[in-house]
């Protein structure tokens, strides 16, 4: 048995100015900045929703801008082998998780479980 949920999702801006496209997003949405550590903040930029426990970013990249989800698991290969029974196929491994592709097209991650109400809210798989 292994569990996941939805934890957010990213901006992913084809830019040359991330701060502006945060600005934008943030602006767009109501949220806060947060900027990110070090490395990090070059490539992403958190938003902060007052109303929600979701994760959200804009992130800086070179294919076409989108949005993309992101479901956070306490077991990896599990979740990424369920998703590939139901259509899905991996893409590439980026450090601890997994870019996936959905039978739509939809880029989405897998991620590492590391929300506070993981335990309390997410589905639970054989």
């Amino acid at each position: 048995m292994h569990r996941s949920k939805l934890c957010g999702f990213i901006v992913d801006c084809r830019t040359d100015d991330l701060a502006a496209a945060a600005g934008f997003w943030a602006r767009a949405l109501g949220m806060e900045i947060q900027p990110l550590p070090a490395e990090e903040g070059e490539r992403y930029v958190g938003l902060v929703d007052r109303n929600s426990e979701l994760h959200i970013e804009v992130q800086k990249v070179d294919h076409p801008s989108r949005v993309h989800l992101d479901i956070e698991t306490d077991d990896l290969e599990a979740e990424v082998r369920r998703l590939e029974a139901l259509g899905a196929r991996r893409v590439a491994q980026v450090q601890t998780w997994w870019v996936m592709e959905a039978p739509t097209g939809h880029r989405f991650c897998v991620v590492r479980k590391s929300s506070a109400s993981f335990d309390a809210q997410a589905s639970e798989w054989p």
